[in-house]
């Protein structure tokens, strides 16, 4: 398996023994974010602090005024690192380094635009607006994407992009202090995070926008009603899930054709996504188009069992044989894998050809042995 590490700027700048530990893991590549969200960030390696707070999503390139002039839509720049170029510099260091570096660009979620600029994000039937969600389907959003990954790649070279958020995002997010988990049934998150945006009514072939709206919140209410937070199944019409689904792909394909016309021919695109049409989030539904755009598909892994197992092996059945499957494990989560060399053991055995593992700045040296593990695994031959 292709092993793929994630790491931060200040992961690979603020830590000389960063390299050498990424080497000695024996990972392919160094996935570097260039453009990512707001976080805080533990810096567990560091002798100087502890954690970084990137108090918003951020574009770690320099914001060039050339580039971005006449739009709206500008991210912004992070004044918690001090290199004016942090992404490019971490990763003109690896390659100095002989270690070969991705480009990871968080491209829709952002938290700071969203709410700037409410217009141009995700609206549910409730007229209530996700600011950490930027809408696909407006021109606007297109745009600052194109622009986004143009201006991260630019002079840059680069062994991947791999594409996070490329999509929509919906209703279930961690938003500051998170006081909705557990109430929302699958059923429920997933009307909730239907954009009824005027771009996205723009797509519903003649319907009355505000009838479409109110079947929403009906069906809402309903669910909610039943007081089971397990239900899996709604009761709109098929024919409407069929037009509101179609116009979230239509804007979806559109944007990601817009990230990708802005990339040198043959470069390798990597995609985060999911199986299911109506997932939204860092791994966003897949289209019916997109494999056909991207190298290899990078599946959400994190929760260990066989539920991710199938899920790899119904990716490798469903995807062209010439697209890789990619499993994104985390050796950081709050509880740790309990066997995780068994766990990618498994995934490799499902159709996973790829593993892309979280993450090499978080990781301190109690969760070290965890990536080893991972590493020595995906190296086995299968």
């Amino acid at each position: 398996m292709k092993v793929t590490g994630y790491a931060y700027p200040w992961d690979v700048l603020g830590d000389p023994g960063f390299v050498e530990r990424a080497r000695d893991l024996d990972v392919d590549e160094v996935a570097v974010a260039l453009s990512y969200h707001s976080t805080r960030a533990a810096t567990p390696w560091s002798a100087e602090r502890t954690s970084v707070v990137a108090r918003t999503a951020a574009f770690y390139r320099p914001v060039r005024e050339e580039a971005w002039e006449g739009r709206e839509l500008v991210p912004a720049v992070p004044d918690w690192v001090a290199q004016p170029d942090s992404g490019g510099d971490a990763v003109r260091l690896l390659n100095a380094a002989g270690m070969p570096a991705a480009a990871w660009l968080v491209v829709t979620h952002n938290s700071q635009l969203g709410t700037a600029f409410p217009g141009y994000a995700v609206q549910n039937c409730f007229g209530e607006t996700y600011p950490w969600a930027l809408c696909p389907a407006q021109p606007a959003v297109r745009e600052y994407a194109a622009t986004l990954v143009a201006e991260a790649v630019a002079g840059l070279e680069l062994s991947s992009v791999i594409l996070e958020a490329c999509g929509p995002l919906g209703v279930v997010h961690q938003h500051q202090h998170e006081k909705t988990d557990g109430v929302w049934a699958p059923a429920v998150a997933r009307v909730l995070s239907i954009c009824c945006c005027d771009a996205c009514a723009e797509s519903w072939n003649g319907k009355n926008p505000q009838a479409v709206r109110e079947k929403l919140r009906a069906e809402v209410h309903r669910l909610l009603a039943t007081a089971d937070i397990a239900v899996t199944e709604d009761r709109l019409p098929g024919s409407l899930k069929e037009l509101l689904l179609a116009g979230r792909q239509q804007a979806t394909d559109t944007l990601r054709a817009a990230v990708l016309e802005k990339l040198e021919p043959g470069t390798r695109v990597v995609l985060h996504g999911a199986l299911d049409p109506w997932a939204t989030g860092a791994l966003p539904g897949l289209t019916p188009a997109a494999a056909g755009d991207t190298a290899a598909v990078v599946l959400q892994n994190w929760a260990p069992g066989p539920g991710s197992v199938r899920t790899v092996a119904a990716a490798r059945k469903t995807l062209p044989a010439d697209v890789a499957v990619g499993s994104y494990v985390t050796a950081v989560a709050a509880s740790p894998v309990p066997d995780i060399e068994a766990y990618v053991r498994e995934l490799g055995k499902a159709g996973a050809t790829e593993l892309h593992l979280y993450h090499l700045g978080l990781a301190g040296p109690a969760r070290w042995p965890d990536l080893l593990s991972a590493v020595a695994a995906a190296q086995q031959p299968s």
